[in-house]
């Protein structure tokens, strides 16, 4: 289990101070999402407090409009509803925005704190192929897109602030759980082991092993290695977020042994693009 409730708060204060310090070209600035400018990742993230509200804490359902039998569905689906809300949002003014981001976040704190981690989660964490999941790894994937939405801002303001152990470390583990899907299709005999390495005081090391049919994650491992995968977390972050591609940063990754079978690690993507 990777504990995050405690980290919502701090990493919300941290995006308030941040939008505070934001001048009027900063809000208008592009980011790695792409089409997202500054105030749209802003608004992008009020949408998520927003929904977690309705959704999780008043157990608000809203009937689907359109039918969804496939995880391309989902995506489809979610990206319409984010470019809608963003659009709506462009009417609102930074510092509305902000407003309602500082008290919309101190309820989702609140109501972060209120869920059982072991029970079971509203909605799964589709990346790591999971149907079901536990609370924690639901809100383990809530911090994660908070994390890396708030990253966003502050790569295109060029203000650094959250690239710390404390709040990185268990941004890219929670990530990382997504490995052993991606590699469901490599083939490999049993017991095979790949170190992935995010370097850097912040990162760390962990084991993405082959047991029997299956593959799983860990970061404890003592026997032999086929491939070593080293990764800047500046890189790692991005990369599994979909914000560059593997060919763009090939040059920056070093693999060590198995290329074929370190290699999968790069196109792993934990979030729902």
């Amino acid at each position: 289990m990777i504990e995050t409730r405690h980290l919502f708060s701090i990493l919300d204060a941290k995006l308030i101070e941040l939008l505070k310090s934001l001048d009027t070209d900063d809000w208008n600035k592009p980011t790695v999402a792409k089409l997202w400018t500054v105030k749209d990742v802003a608004a992008h993230l009020l949408d998520g407090n927003l929904r977690m509200l309705s959704f999780s804490r008043d157990q608000y359902n809203v009937a689907l409009d359109v039918e969804i039998n496939s995880y391309s569905d989902l995506v489809t689906y979610l990206n319409q509803m984010n470019a809608d809300w963003v659009k709506a949002a462009k009417r609102l003014s930074p510092n509305v925005l902000i407003e309602l981001l500082e008290s919309t976040g101190k309820a989702y704190t609140e109501h972060v704190k209120t869920l059982n981690p072991d029970n079971t989660a509203m909605f799964s964490v589709a990346w790591a192929g999971e149907q079901i999941s536990k609370n924690w790894f639901h809100i383990a994937r809530e911090y994660t897109e908070k994390w890396h939405h708030q990253q966003q801002i502050r790569k295109a303001v060029d203000k650094p602030g959250i690239m710390t152990k404390e709040l990185f470390h268990p941004f890219i583990s929670t990530l990382l759980l997504g490995l052993p899907h991606t590699y469901r299709d490599v083939s490999a005999p049993d017991n095979t082991t790949i170190q992935i390495d995010i370097s850097s005081e912040t990162g760390g090391t962990w084991f993405l092993s082959k047991i029997e049919d299956y593959w799983k994650i860990s970061a404890h491992f003592s026997g032999s290695i086929v491939a070593t995968l080293a990764l800047d977390p500046d890189i790692a972050w991005q990369l599994f977020t979909k914000a560059i591609k593997p060919a763009e940063i090939i040059d920056q990754v070093k693999i060590t042994g198995d290329s074929n079978l370190a290699s999968p690690a790069l196109t792993m993507i934990a979030v729902m693009a």
